[in-house]
């Protein structure tokens, strides 16, 4: 199960897992972003290479217009995925609080 939405604040959230099932939802989701946003990551449990070239692609496109995308609240283990596949280089993340 896949979530994405809007908080309080304006920022997104995601919530689940996303995989390969879930990428094009999330990927339609982000579709509509053209300023830099915030995304929450504190319900996210999992995120796949699929997962990641959804969160790629946006980039790309944000960057080509001068902004990006900020993970907040991201856990130890997805985090991990993104130092190891060095994404951590491409986003900028924050880790969730401990």
């Amino acid at each position: 199960m896949f979530e994405a939405g809007f908080g309080e604040q304006g920022e997104i959230f995601f919530a689940g897992r996303l995989d390969a099932a879930q990428a094009a939802k999330a990927e339609s989701f982000l579709a509509e972003l053209d300023a830099p946003e915030v995304i929450d990551f504190a319900r996210l449990e999992y995120i796949s290479s699929a997962g990641l070239g959804v969160l790629l692609k946006t980039q790309k496109k944000l960057m080509v217009a001068g902004s990006g995308l900020t993970l907040v609240n991201v856990n130890n283990h997805i985090r991990d995925v993104f130092r190891y596949s060095g994404f951590d280089k491409i986003f900028k993340v924050e880790a969730a609080a401990s």
